[in-house]
């Protein structure tokens, strides 16, 4: 029988409950059990794929193509397992079901009530994925706060969990925010209360309670709400905002939090091993030598939007043993001014993935600027498109080479549709999506830095290389490094003659783990921490000549 772990937010939104689950997930597996996470949004959307990054953030895609919430990302890489379309259950997803149902027949004679059919579509999604990974315990995060009102049949769901697995195999963490008032100089534990009042109104009582507060929490209030709340003090873990966020699993296991969670779940009692965990908190807290690099984007104004590539560049710093300074750069900031203000101390530049033309015209300026500079550049689906336009229109002497994405009626589409997509008339989960294998041409940098000759990645797009333009582009210096299985699919390019200048169809970031980053991030500033840039210094001691 598998454990379940539930897990709620109160308070505010973004208090970080996805967070949370992860680190539990990493406490679990320091222990020897199989850990897996889902996460519940209660919007009515079917996923996140449709919706502007200003809204959501992110759109983390799983192996198996499903665009879903950026904490599975947070689950992929603190728990280091690869989530699938099953770790992320939205309200859209379980009205569609039941009424699909409702239409085909299976309930005549019924009517169809929130309690018990939408309710019970929801429970099987805890056990089918329960059932098909075979993990000793299940993380499960209600996305939202308590008291929302699309949240109401989830938070009903889980209550009903417990009896139908029983007492023993159930728990509930509620994570809190503690404000802090300047006109009185302290802690508020009140909204917490109400919170709680809530979560205990539906018939949830909470069993560990995870306040979090950016300034140290005083034992005094850890007494008031265990009092208030009624749950045992050492069930009232103390969550102080960090540098960093792998050192969560850290303060937790410290707070006693997984020894807490293998005791009220009655699992084997077993020893945490967070050795190689803590050897890379300390390797992230020491103070090293900075790489400096600008990431071109269209939505920085949100940098959630790419928490995966700010997370892939840590990683890649980390294992050079270099501290990241990452600038967010909006495109549409070098359309007006120009790159040399915004791009002269980078040592590398990131253009990630988007959608739309705005902003394009900066993001093909800082493709120019990285080409004709020899600066590092990394280009991510997206980031592809640019590099090719920017090449494009120096090869063939125009500035109308573009992606038929941001110019239908373009003379050279050197980006254009994929095949298949020009038939498809609905946008939500109908782009190439989830891992597509990609063989790599010997002797390129891609191959190298892969150190294998086929590889599968993750996909989320609708337009791709023009192969017409390919023979063309390669006389003026483009490379393509790998290449869908066929030859039919240009999946990575990188141009000849430079430091590196590499660009890929499929978005790597989502691959990248704190111990292993991914090859093409780790490569990519292993090459732009030697760079120098105006105004900068090499690392003492020199060498000799």
């Amino acid at each position: 029988m598998p454990k379940y772990i539930f897990v709620t937010g109160g308070v505010v939104s973004s208090v970080g409950k996805g967070v949370a689950v992860a680190s539990m997930g990493t406490l679990l597996k320091s222990r020897q059990f199989s850990v897996m996470a889902q996460k519940l949004d209660p919007y009515l959307n079917v996923d996140p794929g449709t919706m502007s990054p200003y809204q959501h953030g992110e759109v983390f895609v799983t192996q198996d193509g499903a665009e879903t919430d950026l904490d599975l990302g947070n689950y992929e890489r603190f728990i280091d397992v690869d989530v699938t379309k099953d770790s992320n259950v939205t309200s859209g997803q379980i009205y569609s079901a039941v009424i699909s149902r409702e239409r085909r027949g299976d309930f005549l004679g019924g009517t169809i009530q929130v309690v018990p059919h939408v309710t019970s579509e929801i429970k099987s999604r805890f056990r089918q994925l329960a059932e098909k990974t075979k993990a000793d315990v299940i993380l499960i995060e209600v996305g939202g706060t308590v008291g929302d009102i699309e949240g109401q049949p989830f938070l009903e769901a889980i209550r009903q969990m417990r009896k139908d697995v029983g007492r023993d195999n159930v728990l509930y963490v509620h994570v809190t925010l503690l404000p802090y008032l300047n006109s009185t100089r302290e802690l508020k534990t009140k909204p917490t209360q109400h919170s709680v009042n809530e979560l205990r109104r539906i018939g949830i009582q909470p069993d560990i309670i995870i306040c979090r507060s950016d300034l140290p929490i005083p034992e005094s209030i850890r007494d008031k709400i265990s009092l208030f709340c009624d749950v045992e003090r050492e069930a009232v873990i103390p969550l102080p905002t960090v540098p960093t966020i792998y050192e969560i699993p850290l303060l937790l296991e410290e707070a006693g939090l997984g020894r807490l969670l293998v005791k009220k779940l009655h699992l084997p009692a077993k020893r945490a091993n967070l050795k190689k965990w803590r050897d890379m908190v300390e390797r992230l807290k020491t103070s090293h030598e900075p790489v400096n690099i600008a990431l071109v984007g269209k939505y920085v104004e949100l940098t959630d939007a790419y928490f995966s590539v700010r997370e892939a560049l840590c990683h890649a710093a980390l294992y050079h043993n270099r501290e990241l300074k990452l600038s967010w750069v909006h495109s549409e900031d070098l359309e007006r001014d120009g790159c040399d203000s915004r791009l002269r101390a980078a040592q590398g530049v990131v253009v990630p993935g988007g959608f739309g033309i705005r902003g394009i015209e900066g993001m093909v300026k800082a493709a120019n600027y990285a080409r004709t500079n020899e600066i590092p550049y990394l280009g991510l689906c997206l980031g592809l498109h640019v590099m090719v336009i920017e090449l494009a229109r120096y090869a063939l002497k125009s500035k109308k080479p573009n992606s038929t994405e941001f110019d239908p009626d373009t003379p050279y589409p050197v980006i254009d549709f994929l095949p298949e997509q020009k038939k498809v008339l609905h946008k939500g989960g109908t782009m190439r999506l989830g891992n597509y294998p990609c063989s790599l041409v010997p002797g390129t940098r891609a191959a190298r830095a892969y150190g294998q000759s086929l590889v599968n990645e993750r996909h989320r797009h609708r337009y791709e290389f023009n192969n017409e333009y390919r023979a063309k582009l390669e006389k003026a210096g483009l490379v393509c490094s790998g290449l869908s299985p066929d030859n039919c699919l240009v999946e990575i390019c990188e141009l000849a003659n430079h430091p590196w200048m590499v660009s890929c169809q499929f978005h790597p970031e989502f691959g990248s783990r704190p111990s292993r980053p991914h090859p093409l991030f780790r490569e990519f500033i292993g090459v732009a921490k030697d760079v120098l840039r105006e105004g900068a210094q090499p690392p003492l001691p020199l060498s000799p000549e």
